[in-house]
């Protein structure tokens, strides 16, 4: 009885200190990851739309492996298309997440979110030779705006009813604003940049930046919370150390 007694005085003391009481991460827990081609975040070694494991590369992708090496958390990771699946595949099921993704208000409380892995801003490009200038979004109204399916961008243009023509990938945008189908590219900066370029397109203006983002690696929302957190503080360690500097560099 004296033991017990003791034992519950030290953790109700500990309560009072302020000492933190850390949850366990689960025996056997692992994580499903998900991913899609998002230069210069994430990308198939092979250009394809579907790798495995070492054969997906880019800044998100190198961050996130040594996340999950610092916090001795098993994963596996996969690269699939189209970014539509994936999300919703981590949207339902347990023991999935998907990266990278903006953190928005209206998905604040469909994940638990570890990051940020990284900026990214929104902008309006266009052809060298558009005399298109803009000053606020709601003057690209009348412009035919090219975006991505599923993407935060298509999305937030959607529900101010700009109707964007999205795209099954980002890059065919590039092509569709040169070939004069679209007037206007919603995307993201640097990946837009970054996959114009592995189109071949060079010198795209740009005409609007409207939005400031940052991305993160999303986790349904059963994950448990001493694994978001043991995964936070390795990325905060990685941000300390320099890590996560040195990652940007190497791709920029």
């Amino acid at each position: 009885m004296l033991d017990r007694t003791f034992l519950a005085f030290a953790f109700c003391a500990a309560l009072l200190s302020g000492s933190p009481v850390r949850a366990e991460v689960p025996a056997g827990y692992s994580i499903v990851l998900l991913t899609e081609n998002f230069p210069p975040y994430n990308m198939a070694s092979n250009d394809k739309n579907f790798a495995q494991e070492e054969n997906i590369r880019g800044i998100a992708a190198e961050l996130v492996r040594e996340m999950f090496r610092r916090a001795d958390i098993p994963y596996s990771m996969t690269l699939r298309f189209p970014w539509d699946r994936i999300y919703k595949l981590a949207l339902s099921n347990a023991g999935y997440g998907v990266f990278v993704t903006a953190r928005l208000p209206e998905r604040e409380q469909a994940f638990k979110w570890v990051g940020p892995l990284g900026p990214d801003d929104w902008i309006m490009l266009a052809r060298a030779d558009s005399p298109i200038t803009l000053q606020t979004l709601d003057q690209a109204r009348p412009y035919r705006i090219g975006a991505y399916k599923g993407d935060a961008i298509a999305q937030s243009l959607a529900e101010r009813d700009m109707r964007p023509i999205v795209a099954l990938r980002d890059q065919d945008n590039a092509r569709k604003l040169l070939d004069g189908q679209i007037d206007l590219w919603a995307t993201g900066d640097p990946a837009g940049r970054y996959l114009a370029r592995l189109e071949g397109i060079n010198g795209l203006k740009t005409v609007l930046r409207f939005n400031s983002a940052e991305l993160f690696l999303a986790l349904n929302k059963d994950t448990p919370q001493a694994v978001v957190e043991r995964l936070q503080r390795s990325l905060d360690e990685m941000r300390r150390d320099g890590f996560v500097d040195r990652v940007f560099a190497d791709y920029l």
